[in-house]
């Protein structure tokens, strides 16, 4: 159909144009895609098998939707997204504020035009993107923002009376006729601005004040919610929940390759960091310590740990290597493992602690998640060094123990250059022929990213002592930095 040639209403008539509800227009798209097999919910990774098919079915049934789930699940993307399932474009009556459809319009003015010009009333064509309204629920919202009130200062500029209705200035969801109306954060809304959506959940239509008004509104309705509002801040009336017809349960990424793909596809590398090379171990680490925070008894499990987290902490990782760069003014292309603890600060800001934690203290707390996720992912690539130790065999990690035991250290600064870095790295005997063994199939580029993990990780299992300071992280003898702690205790009671 050619919409430029369309316009007015008789224009419309001829060319057969058959008037649909958003929730049949939806359904009728949703199911040509589903025959052809097309991506609707692009970027959305994790709920192939879950949330994305229970959506598609409360779509097909016309539902009205809920997305309850703990935040950074991409409740809102989803809601967004919902937008592509809408045809491209739909004629409404030129100027009408509540977007009539010039074949069954509902307010006075599009009605009104109508019997006045007939065919030959204007329309005009409405894209899409425009059809989506989105609303966060705050405690200064009221029933006239979203379903409107009488205008004095319409009525005295028009010199109408208030029994006219010209006077009703319309809210957001009248004016979202034919649209998506989403509302963010439903529990954070009063309880008595909730009841103010019965009657458009169950009949459709809207009614203000003394006004012998019905408005049949056609609106797709989403909500989005967060089961920790159902405690601590506020609920969803019953009967509000009784009239959304379908509530779909969303959740974290079910594995670390998932929550990857969205790391990956969400964090903003800026420019001048397009050079730094990311080891993919790097970005495993990144996601096993959201996945310890989601588990970790100093974190709110309530409240949940976003995906933002992961996106804000691997953005820091990677300005910590950019920075090095630009003070040392060398090439470095290169993430360090020790740059890890750049990430301190994303994790205290994102996850919210429960008392214990706050006894604690929150980067203390961090730096234990950081600890957790090194000891869960150094076992799955290199032997446990307890049941090394009991192996009758020469122990695997003895040429490195024998080194530190030697009074050897290995000092990190984190703006070490490159040539100080490796060397510090190359000295320690045993490194190279862990990697080999572990048949690890590493870059070359990333082989000192390994040396360090080895490090790390046995410093996470008490084989060897690791400092962190301000400026570098110190790797010693286990037993030598005890007696350090010991002479350090005695000379301060002397």
């Amino acid at each position: 159909m050619e919409i430029n040639k369309i316009k007015t209403l008789g224009d419309l008539k001829k060319a057969g144009w058959k008037s649909l509800s958003i929730k049949e227009e939806i359904r009728q798209n949703l199911i040509g895609k589903l025959k052809n097999k097309e991506a609707i919910f692009g970027g959305i990774y994790g709920y192939e098998e879950t949330v994305i098919p229970e959506l598609e079915r409360a779509l097909l049934s016309k539902h009205n939707v809920n997305f309850l789930g703990l935040r950074g699940q991409a409740k809102t993307r989803m809601a967004r997204l919902m937008v592509n399932l809408l045809d491209e474009y739909i004629p409404v009556i030129e100027g009408s504020e509540l977007n009539d459809d010039p074949l069954n319009p509902i307010s006075s003015f599009g009605k009104n035009i109508i019997e006045e010009k007939g065919d030959l009333t204007p329309i005009s064509w409405w894209h899409r993107s425009e059809r989506y309204t989105e609303k966060l629920a705050t405690p200064d919202v009221t029933v006239a923002d979203l379903i409107g009130d009488v205008d004095p200062i319409k009525a005295a500029s028009l010199k109408l009376p208030y029994s006219d209705e010209r006077v009703i200035h319309y809210g957001l969801i009248p004016r979202s006729h034919r649209s998506i109306f989403v509302i963010n954060e439903l529990p954070d809304l009063q309880a008595r601005i909730q009841v103010a959506l019965f009657n458009i959940l169950q009949e459709g239509d809207i009614q203000i004040r003394g006004f012998k008004l019905r408005l049949p509104l056609d609106i797709q309705f989403v909500f989005t919610s967060n089961p920790e509002d159902y405690t601590n801040r506020g609920n969803i009336v019953t009967p509000l929940k009784d009239r959304i017809d379908s509530q779909i349960i969303t959740h974290y990424p079910p594995d670390l390759e998932t929550g990857k793909k969205i790391t990956r596809q969400e964090a903003v590398i800026k420019s001048g960091q397009q050079n730094i090379r990311i080891p993919e171990l790097a970005r495993d680490l990144v996601e096993q310590i959201a996945a310890e925070a989601r588990h970790s008894e100093f974190v709110d499990a309530k409240s949940g740990v976003s995906a933002r987290m992961t996106i804000s902490a691997f953005e820091n990782l990677v300005s910590a290597a950019e920075r090095r760069n630009l003070i040392n003014g060398t090439p470095d292309a290169s993430v360090r493992f020790s740059d890890i603890y750049s990430i301190v600060p994303a994790i205290t800001g994102k996850v919210e602690l429960v008392y214990e934690g706050e006894q604690e203290g929150a980067a203390i707390v961090a730096r234990n998640l950081i600890g957790k996720a090194v000891r869960t992912l150094f076992v799955q690539y290199f032997p446990h060094p307890e049941k090394s130790k009991k192996s009758k065999e020469r122990p695997v990690y003895q040429a490195i123990t024998e080194y530190f035991s030697g009074g050897n250290q290995v000092t990190l600064g984190i703006l070490d250059t490159p040539e100080a870095y490796a060397n510090m790295l190359d000295a320690v005997p045993g490194l190279d022929d862990l990697i080999f063994d572990s048949s690890l199939r590493t870059e070359p580029s990333d082989r000192l990213f390994w040396k360090e993990f080895i490090l790390f990780g046995l410093s996470e299992y008490s084989v060897i002592s690791k400092k962190i300071l301000e400026k570098e992280t110190r790797f010693a003898d286990m037993l030598g930095s005890l007696i350090d702690l010991e002479n350090l205790d005695f000379e301060q009671e002397e």
